[in-house]
């Protein structure tokens, strides 16, 4: 099964589940009559809104390339991640409202050995699925499925406050303590949507991604050759599933056509094999020049012009900048 079609059946399962579990949580409202659990329900079904959004997206972000997207359609990821940011944002506000309508209103509650056990095991449902999504997402490279997995692990410490307060208030009888450990929890909510709209807002705008760039610098230091004399100007982009790096690499200048490609095709399999299929390179290839003789150590190279002095070691700084790099 190919990525997309993992992450679209991944994403399925999960609006499913919120549907199911929507329904559980209202059951236990009506079991118990409790304004908290009757919160937790509601942010469910902003639940359901998200994930529908983002099965769509992960459905659009499948479509192949056409001449209206050259670059595909996973940048409608990171909509669908703004837009379950900013309900996940709403959701944390109408949590707050309605535990604070509850501390100057407050409802009997019943049956809440009942309740407190359906709502246990929408929260462990909901984590393991959450946990499931953002692995299978990391691994894809998948935002639609990163911001599912956030949300539904919100959910989860939004019930897991829910659940705090019904205990309390099981062995306590104190009426207030569920509405003030809601609101404790919906900060989190709240902490939870603003992360995912500034990641979102980040692909949008092409932001760098440090922690990628920094796995790609490590993996070429590692596995560098003595004909890469050098390679500067990289750049990453992620639209989607799909990895967009384009850089230039320098070496010796008397290769022809043929041996300059063959170390093309040597960087592109080595960041292939590491980062997965996705990834489109676009390298430009440039010749050595004579300063560049003090940091080429192609031992064999009959035509150098000055002495080797040491190897330039590539860092998230330099490796970024649109120049040779030399020593002075």
């Amino acid at each position: 099964m190919n990525t997309a079609a993992q992450n679209f059946k991944i994403q399925k399962y999960v609006a499913i589940v919120s549907i199911v579990l929507f329904l559980v949580k209202l059951a236990a409202w009506y079991q118990t009559h409790s304004v908290a659990i009757l919160t937790d329900a509601l942010e469910s079904i902003v639940n359901i809104i998200a994930s529908v959004i983002g099965l769509y997206s992960l459905h659009v972000s499948a479509k192949p390339k056409d001449t209206d997207h050259p670059y595909g359609h996973g940048k409608i990821e990171f909509i669908s991640a703004a837009l379950e940011g900013i309900l996940i944002g709403i959701a944390g506000f109408l949590i707050i409202q309605e535990a604070i309508i509850n501390l100057y209103h407050p409802h009997t509650i019943h049956q809440l050995n009942i309740g407190i056990i359906l709502i246990v095991s929408t929260a462990v449902i909901n984590y393991v699925l959450g946990v499931t999504c953002i692995k299978v997402g990391n691994s894809n490279n998948s935002l639609a499925l990163i911001s599912s997995g956030n949300h539904l692990k919100a959910d989860t410490y939004t019930t897991s406050g829910i659940i705090l307060g019904l205990v309390l208030l099981y062995f306590t009888n104190i009426i207030w303590i569920d509405s003030v450990v809601a609101i404790l929890f919906a900060f989190i909510i709240l902490y939870t949507g603003y992360k995912i709209i500034k990641s979102s807002i980040a692909g949008m705008m092409d932001e760098a991604d440090e922690a990628l760039l920094q796995k790609m610098v490590v993996l070429l230091n590692q596995h560098r050759t003595s004909n890469w004399i050098d390679l500067h100007n990289l750049r990453i982009i992620k639209y989607g599933a799909t990895i967009h790096l384009d850089c230039h690499l320098t070496v010796p200048w008397y290769f022809n056509v043929h041996e300059a490609h063959k170390e093309i095709d040597h960087l592109s399999n080595l960041i292939r094999n590491n980062f997965g299929q996705s990834v489109e390179l676009f390298v430009h290839t440039d010749g050595c020049l004579d300063f560049s003789c003090a940091i080429c150590n192609v031992e064999s190279c009959s035509v150098r012009k000055n002495d080797f002095v040491k190897k330039v070691v590539w860092t998230m700084d330099n490796i970024s900048l649109d120049r040779k790099h030399q020593l002075h």
